[in-house]
């Protein structure tokens, strides 16, 4: 009874598998030349439409938290004017 359900499992599980095979070199997919100049003119329409596409500036991620009139920040002293200032060392 074992081997009948074990056949039976086996037997379930290999319909999937053989329904993804590749197909044989006999059988004819190929696409008529109707489809293939159908392709080529959808092709040509898309990479024209691509160029009617205005260019855009870069996306400022941080523009909505921003205020316009946000002052820039103040650049950072050099490391030798901060030795100079400081007077004492440790």
């Amino acid at each position: 009874m074992k081997i009948f359900l074990a056949a039976a499992v086996i037997a379930l599980l290999a319909g999937p598998a053989y329904a993804q095979q590749v197909p044989q070199a006999g059988q004819d997919i190929g696409k008529s030349e109707k489809e293939i100049k159908d392709e080529r003119e959808a092709d040509r329409a898309y990479q024209k439409s691509l160029g009617n596409i205005p260019a855009q500036k870069a996306p400022d991620p941080w523009g909505i938290v921003r205020s316009e009139g946000a002052p820039k920040p103040a650049a950072k002293d050099a490391p030798a004017k901060r030795a100079k200032a400081g007077g004492a060392t440790n």
